[in-house]
């Protein structure tokens, strides 16, 4: 592997970003069914609302997603994968081959 300084590492950099549990199984729902409401993420995920929140504010502030509104009265919104975002399919795709291959629960 190319040397890389430690404290400016891309490995780093997009961990920080997608590198925890939540993170991961929110970006897996818009690979599996496209632009999301945070209602039909909670509802699918069974997660905290203010732990989708900081993930989605996280995923948003890294450019991976969007906001856009879906509804004027009363405001509402669903998030989108950007380009960055999409790009990220790749690291998804290899998340559920290896479980398939190699993440056995025993």
């Amino acid at each position: 592997m190319k040397s890389y300084d430690r404290n400016n590492c891309p490995v780093m950099r997009t961990a920080n970003v997608v590198g925890d549990r939540w993170s991961i199984l929110i970006l897996r729902e818009f690979f599996l069914e496209g632009p999301r409401r945070f209602q039909d993420l909670q509802d699918e995920l069974n997660v905290s609302p203010n732990t989708l929140s900081g993930r989605l504010k996280t995923l948003e502030q890294a450019g991976v997603l969007s906001r856009r509104a879906y509804s004027t009265n009363p405001p509402r919104s669903e998030y989108v994968l950007t380009d960055a975002g999409k790009a990220l399919g790749p690291l998804i795709q290899a998340f559920r081959d290896w479980g398939e291959s190699f993440g056995h629960s025993d």
